[in-house]
């Protein structure tokens, strides 16, 4: 560490209102318990806080009986200033597959309208075509675009590999990159030589998101600050590390009289601490999280969310015993698959075909989506897949080789005609645009009258925790 170095401020998003509470409360925090410690959130002086996108979307209405727009009204509404960001999936926006161009680009403009600022998009593959048409319409629509290149380990994905990403990204308009290690698996090492590399030949703004699965993020954040890296993803203490990210907390004080010192208050930050310490104990029966550093993703690179999935449909089947012989199948499917980083969906296609092939013999079942994966309709692999596996898988067809939702009719004239109905904003249209079942389920059971949500929220929040917190 050069401390003689020119100063240069690192800065932090924080993931507490999205990423972490997905990755450790599967996802069912209730936007009633982020609104009361927005103001000191905002006071902390992050540089961004991400709150919408990834898993949330979805959840929100599956799970709590929320509409995921009204929640991303509400906290632009409790942030005055602060930057709010989002993850979009590219063309898979925040489902689970391709959707049509039409519906993305409505998607990102009313994401932008309701108060999003920072769009950070990635796609599972790395297939810049795929994340395309979200950079052209968010950048349209005034956002600032944080294009991701998602990290995994593999005989194709080298320095060299990023590098080639990002600058294709930078090509279509990125205003930003960020290096996105979902499984918890970059190693110090490796953080520092592709943040260096990033710096010197994309000129970019470069930011890191690691979960903390390994043990290794707050490690692999240092050196990547050493190399140049603007920004990294944290949570508040209380709900970090596990399958989360690194405690804001801790990195504040290892950088504090350095160079590279955030400027943030750790007395503050302790506040806010103490707050999520108790919101987290109301959800208690979801917390699943290991306060020990998960040694299996470094052998088999599987990311906690597909370990916990593992558990839970393998004891259903009374094969709980068969569990490490899943996670040694997950890299020769990944390897079969030619090497997809393992992030939604990819980590749902791989996962879910390793442990058919433990159960039911190698490819004896195989998924529709592993199916439509090796007919090209998510994209380009990384590397080459086993020809062989494709071949018992869809036979002599040939896979299509050029923009997967080009094949794709457009999507909103069917949602318009299904959800009208139902239909009391734009938004509704996506609801049903992205998960049509769940949708129509909850359209039907919403509340007809929306007046006064923002106080009844308010109300709820201030009965449920202490005086002080509620934003004045």
């Amino acid at each position: 560490m050069n401390l003689d170095a020119q100063h240069r401020k690192v800065s932090i998003t924080d993931t507490t209102l999205r990423d972490a509470h997905q990755s450790l409360l599967a996802t069912r925090m209730r936007t009633q318990d982020m609104l009361p410690i927005a103001e000191k959130m905002e006071a902390a002086g992050f540089h961004s806080l991400e709150v919408w996108g990834g898993a949330t979307y979805d959840s929100a209405m599956r799970f709590l009986n929320e509409d995921p727009w009204d929640r991303l009204r509400l906290i632009r509404k409790a942030f005055k200033k602060a930057k709010l960001q989002m993850l979009l999936r590219g063309q898979n926006l925040v489902g689970y597959k391709h959707y049509a161009d039409d519906v993305v680009e409505m998607f990102c403009n009313k994401a932008v309208e309701n108060g999003i600022d920072i769009m950070r998009i990635f796609d599972a593959l790395n297939d810049v075509r795929n994340m395309e048409k979200a950079i052209e319409y968010s950048k349209k629509a005034g956002a600032h675009i944080q294009a991701t290149v998602c990290y995994t380990i593999s005989p194709i994905h080298d320095v060299d590999h990023y590098v080639r990403v990002a600058r294709d990204l930078k090509q279509l308009g990125a205003d930003s990159i960020c290096v996105k290690d979902m499984a918890g698996i970059l190693t110090p090492k490796d953080a520092y030589l592709i943040t260096k590399r990033l710096k010197e030949e994309i000129g970019l703004p470069v930011q890191l998101h690691c979960h903390y699965t390994s043990g290794m993020a707050s490690m692999s954040y240092l050196e990547a600050i050493y190399a140049g890296a603007d920004v990294v993803d944290c949570s508040i203490s209380s709900m970090s590390m596990s399958t989360s990210q690194p405690p804001a907390e801790s990195l504040v004080a290892a950088l504090k009289d350095t160079p590279y010192d955030t400027g943030l208050d750790l007395e503050l930050l302790s506040e806010i601490a103490e707050y999520w310490k108790e919101v987290r104990t109301k959800y208690g029966q979801f917390d699943v999280a290991d306060a020990t550093p998960d040694a299996n993703v470094l052998l088999y690179q599987v990311p906690g969310g597909m370990i916990s999935n593992f558990i839970s449909q393998l004891a259903q089947q009374d094969q709980l015993h068969r569990l490490k012989e899943v996670f040694a199948e997950v890299p020769r499917v990944k390897a079969d698959l030619g090497h997809p980083p393992l992030v939604t969906p990819s980590s749902q296609i791989v996962g879910t075909q390793a442990m058919f092939n433990v159960l039911m013999g190698r490819y004896k079942m195989v998924t529709n989506e592993v199916k439509a994966y090796m007919r090209g309709l998510y994209g380009t692999p990384p590397g080459p897949v086993n020809e062989e596996i494709r071949k018992l898988i869809i036979g002599d067809e040939q896979p299509i080789t050029d923009r997967p939702a080009d094949h794709i009719e457009p999507g909103l004239p069917e949602a318009r005609e299904q959800v009208a109905p139902y239909y009391e904003r734009e938004e509704d249209i996506l609801l049903y645009a992205l998960f049509p079942q769940v949708a129509v389920k909850f359209l039907k059971e919403r509340t007809a009258s929306r007046t006064g949500v923002d106080q009844d929220m308010l109300d709820s929040a201030k009965k449920d925790h202490p005086a002080g917190y509620y934003p004045v």
